[in-house]
């Protein structure tokens, strides 16, 4: 009887570990099979667009055409670069600063404050695309990076400052006390200490705040015409007489993964001790 039990014990644990295979095999086809598919798409040429086989001859045309004349991708590519390295150049700092003082110090209306600063999280964009278009166009700053900017910095800086904190909250306050009896300035104790300690946090966060600033897509439709367009807005112009060009498309497509690619190989290890440094508490 022993015997069957275990057999029986052996034979479940096989299925078991067949279905989790299956299923992440499933979960890998279902991620990778889009990017997959838009990677071929990106080298095919238009007669072989509609053709369902992976075997076809490769061209670089497309890459080609997207950078020619109308279409001159490459300053859209120069403006979602400029404006998501602003962002995250000023919110990381600023995002910093605020996070310590909420970890740190004691303030009347502590929790009101910080979950005020959530709250705006949960304002879809459409509800406020208008009055910042408002404000722009009397300010004279529609199509511009400053516009884009600053209203990037409304949507990411609450979330760093949410995300540093978690970090921020984790780091034991015993090497400040010290440096601080010792006679360093609240600012040295930061840059010199607390920082160091967080550094991978505060780069899982600066990833963070690119990817959400060079994904944005309403707020740049809505307040670029043709100086400061950037590239999700550029993608959605890849549209003729023949109707949408497939092909450029998912060539813009691959120009917009690569920092996202390169981003998470580079800060691979930081990422992972990041996210399981405090982020989460």
């Amino acid at each position: 009887m022993s015997g069957t039990r275990a057999a029986a014990a052996r034979r479940r644990k096989l299925v078991l570990k067949a279905l989790e295979s299956a299923i992440l095999l499933l979960a890998l086809f279902l991620i990778l099979f889009p990017i997959v598919w838009m990677a071929l798409t990106a080298f095919k040429r238009p007669v072989d667009l509609f053709d369902l086989t992976v075997l076809f001859t490769p061209t670089l045309d497309n890459f080609r055409t997207i950078f020619a004349a109308p279409w001159n991708i490459g300053a859209a590519v120069w403006n979602s670069t400029v404006v998501a390295g602003l962002t995250v150049l000023i919110s990381i700092p600023c995002s910093t600063m605020a996070a310590y003082a909420f970890s740190r110090f004691e303030m009347r209306f502590k929790g009101a404050l910080f979950f005020t600063i959530l709250a705006t999280q949960f304002i879809p964009a459409v509800v406020v695309v208008l009055p910042f278009y408002l404000l722009f166009r009397d300010l004279g700053l529609l199509d511009t990076h400053l516009a884009l900017v600053i209203v990037n910095l409304a949507i990411v800086t609450p979330f760093a400052v949410w995300m540093l904190k978690g970090f921020l909250d984790a780091v034991p306050t015993e090497s400040e006390e010290a440096a601080l009896v010792d006679g360093a300035t609240r600012m040295r104790v930061i840059l010199d200490i607390v920082v160091p300690m967080v550094w991978p946090g505060v780069l899982v966060t600066a990833v963070f705040c690119f990817i959400l600033t060079w994904n944005e897509f309403l707020f740049a439709l809505i307040l670029t015409r043709d100086d400061a367009v950037t590239l999700p807005v550029g993608i959605t112009r890849f549209r003729t007489e023949r109707g949408d060009l497939w092909e450029l498309i998912a060539a813009a497509g691959i120009l917009i993964s690569i920092p996202m690619f390169l981003l998470s190989s580079v800060i691979q290890r930081h990422f992972v001790r990041g996210m399981t440094g405090g982020a989460v508490k």
